[in-house]
């Protein structure tokens, strides 16, 4: 099987403009992702795909291949759906990983827990594994709980087991992903992260957190990433 992970930068981020490819710690994100990846060696190949030409060059700096995205799929007018589907089709593998560089805290362990337990449940018709997290919170939508009823309320480590998509990492089969025009498959297995590795940059304050982790985990001599 030729496994390949790709790194998804989009130049045109809105809420942290630049957040892949401005100073984070010591690197980048993009740097960061692209050191651990190779760490983890077990890549056929690791692929940046992009519209930014600052990406372009970091990734030609550290070694690793990319691909210029077209406009269309870096706009917003470009749908979730869209976009896996883009990165399946361009993308030449029989097993895609999705590796944003805003989950910066996943580990190799991690990766390599990942992979076996695809090669493992493979057999059994797995077609994805992909890292999720725990959700404890009384949750409300339209004016009603979701999770809980109010006047039973439970203490919050009794609430159901539900868990949520991270993107810290994940493992599909290419013709899954683009069949299902998503990365998680027909029949997907979970692996709860939890704590840092759960870490997903989408706001400025989540980048600022991230960096600080980062500031005391990795550049004060304390690396929980490999």
């Amino acid at each position: 099987m030729v496994i390949k992970a790709v790194i998804p930068v989009r130049k045109g981020s809105q809420r942290v403009p630049d957040k892949n490819i401005r100073p984070f710690g010591d690197t980048t994100l993009l740097e960061n992702k692209i050191r651990v990846l190779k760490k983890a060696g077990f890549f056929d190949d690791i692929i940046v795909n992009t519209d930014s030409e600052a990406a372009i060059g970091m990734a030609a700096a550290k070694g690793v291949s990319w691909y210029r995205r077209e406009p269309y799929h870096a706009s917003s007018a470009c749908s979730g759906s869209e976009f896996f589907q883009h990165l399946g089709l361009v993308t030449d593998c029989d097993i895609f990983c999705y590796c944003p560089a805003t989950s910066p805290f996943v580990t190799v362990e991690t990766m390599k827990k990942c992979k076996e337990l695809f090669e493992e449940k493979m057999s059994g018709g797995c077609d994805c594994v992909s890292t999720v997290s725990d959700v404890k919170e009384f949750l409300w939508m339209d004016g009603r709980p979701l999770n809980y009823d109010r006047k039973n309320a439970p203490n919050s480590q009794d609430l159901p087991d539900v868990k949520a998509l991270n993107f810290g990492f994940t493992m599909v089969r290419r013709e899954s992903l683009v069949r299902n025009r998503n990365i998680i498959g027909d029949n997907p297995f979970f692996v709860t992260t939890s704590g840092m590795e759960s870490v997903d940059i989408d706001t400025p304050l989540d980048f600022f957190i991230a960096e600080n982790i980062y500031r005391k985990v990795v550049m004060e001599g304390k690396n929980l990433l490999d």
